[in-house]
């Protein structure tokens, strides 16, 4: 609703500019003002205005604002619109009137679980990829933001007209998986006294070594011989298959489950790496030079083209990767979403070329580079070497701070910045770690509910006459950004903004507690108090589903 009045305000004020100055066209931005006591929207229009008419924008501002006041009583803003003001150097600033309040309330009670809920995306389809570790080992905190980021956005997406799927795209051909299942290969033979000196090149870390134990157990080996009779294959289709079960439990014990789950064995074999770059061979995007296959990726913006097939017969990682795109868009998606890790700033331009090269608009494809997540625990940093096997997985920082903190705390920061994760303060109940303030905040809405109506059979009200004060209004029109807020987000296609949402309308709504008494000798305005609480319970508890956080009815 709050949106909605927004949009009307809008629209009045294109109507009111139109009319002062026809022969020019410019965008209306209202946003919150910077200051509360200023009202509920502020315009510039009338220095945007100002620019071009070459005129002072105070009087711009006095015109729109006699425009306005002429055509308000006929509107649909009629009787939602308190007071309008200029302001210097040229702001049109509006305040809403309680009955605007009212609507807002009445709408998010009216829509409950769908509140916040757009049509922005207009039911494009968007295909988010995300984590697409390689399964050689668990996930690290590193997949853990990732993970995070990824089925928020989905979530976020959805909740604003998209059709968003998940994917998790498994890298289960190449070298890698070979070396994998060598290293378990190797470490097998030790368990039976085989004496190694075990390569540089292998994967590190205690869990190849776990991985070795339990591969002889399922397979009986006794003996050094049966170690050896097995084939190298035997150990890499063992290995990848089991870590990748770990992976798929290591995502449930953080809450995110994948829509489709495609493996680059089936989608991007050698057959169809060869057939797709036959057909842009024929569109002039791929040539021979040297010996090898270049792809015109410079075409496209990128720095220089990129081979996709060395001189010695053997395949780029990008020609797979062209083939995977491809396989993408033919299932009908309009927006791909590649959420990758820091190391890989060089690939989006190379891979939005290959979009482009495909059929497809450059705007149809968008790599989000997520930073990396450093872990602090007694305040000081732990340090990890991936290299050497020492990592912090995801399946830890779960087991210590829980799901609800661990996903939260890995949103809190914009995608492209760095983020600093405190352990202690993640496992603090108490009101400076962000997730318990907000999840209290919704078990506070639940318990004052609950004890209005068992203790005095009170129950929000649905009209709304009574309640006024600051506090009041305050907190409902936070509540009334939620949709605006959630917009944001998908727009930006990061969702970080929702969590510092969440947190702000949670200090609002315990600065509202604290003010207001809720159930008080006035049973009227206690139940129309008791509406707001309930309004404050809905939106809390659809912005922590959105999040993949619990929202507790007590704690």
């Amino acid at each position: 609703m709050l949106a909605l009045i927004r949009r009307h305000i809008t629209d009045l004020l294109c109507e009111c500019v139109s009319s002062i100055a026809p022969e020019v066209q410019v965008e209306i931005i209202i946003d919150p003002p910077i200051y509360k006591e200023h009202g509920d929207f502020a315009c510039p229009v009338a220095l945007q205005l100002s620019k071009l008419l070459r005129r002072n924008p105070l009087d711009i501002a006095e015109n729109i604002k006699k425009e306005f006041e002429k055509r308000l009583p006929g509107s649909l803003l009629n009787g939602q619109i308190a007071s309008l003001e200029v302001l210097k150097p040229g702001f049109i600033n509006l305040r809403l009137s309680p009955s605007a309040f009212y609507a807002v309330l009445k709408d998010i009670l009216l829509k409950n679980e769908a509140f916040g809920r757009t049509d922005v995306g207009k039911g494009k389809r968007v295909l988010v990829e995300f984590v697409s570790a390689n399964p050689t080992g668990p996930l690290t905190v590193a997949h853990a933001r990732q993970a995070a980021v990824g089925d928020v956005l989905v979530n976020v997406l959805n909740a604003t007209g998209h059709h968003a799927e998940r994917e998790f795209y498994v890298n289960d051909g190449g070298n890698q998986i070979r070396t994998l299942g060598r290293s378990v290969q190797l470490r097998t033979q030790e368990i039976f006294g085989e004496k190694i000196e075990y390569p540089e090149d292998c994967y590190q870390g205690d869990y190849i070594q776990e991985m070795a134990r339990i591969f002889a157990d399922q397979r009986k080996i006794t003996t050094l011989e049966g170690a050896n009779a097995l084939s190298p294959e035997e150990y890499s289709s063992f290995s990848k298959d089991y870590l990748m079960e770990v992976i798929r439990e290591d995502l449930r014990m953080f809450r995110v489950s994948f829509d489709n789950w495609s493996f680059e064995s089936e989608v991007s074999n050698q057959e169809k790496i060869k057939e797709t770059l036959g057909d842009l061979k024929e569109k002039g995007f791929i040539y021979e030079k040297d010996g090898a296959l270049w792809f015109k990726s410079s075409q496209f913006g990128d720095d220089k083209d990129r081979v996709v097939k060395k001189s010695d017969g053997f395949y780029t990682y990008l020609a797979p990767d062209i083939v995977y795109h491809k396989y993408k868009y033919d299932r009908g998606f309009d927006l791909l979403v590649d959420i990758l890790g820091p190391d890989h700033h060089g690939y989006i331009p190379r891979i939005k070329a290959a979009a482009q090269a495909l059929g497809k608009d450059a705007t149809a494809l968008e790599g989000l580079i997520i930073q990396l997540a450093t872990i602090f625990r007694d305040g000081k940093q732990l340090r990890m070497s991936t290299r050497a096997g020492e990592f912090i997985s995801l399946r830890e920082v779960v087991q210590e701070v829980g799901a609800d903190a661990g996903r939260f705390f890995m949103l809190m920061r914009q995608v492209s910045q760095q983020l600093e994760f405190d352990i202690d303060l993640a496992k603090k109940q108490a009101s400076d770690n962000p997730v318990y303030y907000i999840q209290y905040a919704h078990a506070r809405t639940c318990s004052i509910l609950k004890k209005a109506k068992e203790e005095a059979s009170l129950v929000p009200a649905k009209e709304f006459s009574k309640f006024k004060d600051e506090a009041e209004f305050e907190l409902v029109r936070k509540m009334g950004q939620f949709g605006d807020c959630l917009n944001t987000c998908a727009v930006q296609l990061d969702p970080h903004t929702l969590p510092r949402y969440m947190q702000e309308l949670a200090a609002t709504f315990h600065k509202f507690y604290d003010k207001c008494r809720v159930i008080d000798e006035d049973k009227e305005l206690s139940c129309e108090r008791l509406a707001v609480v309930d309004a404050a319970r809905i939106v809390l508890a659809n912005g922590l589903k959105l999040l993949g956080v619990s929202a507790p009815d007590k704690m």
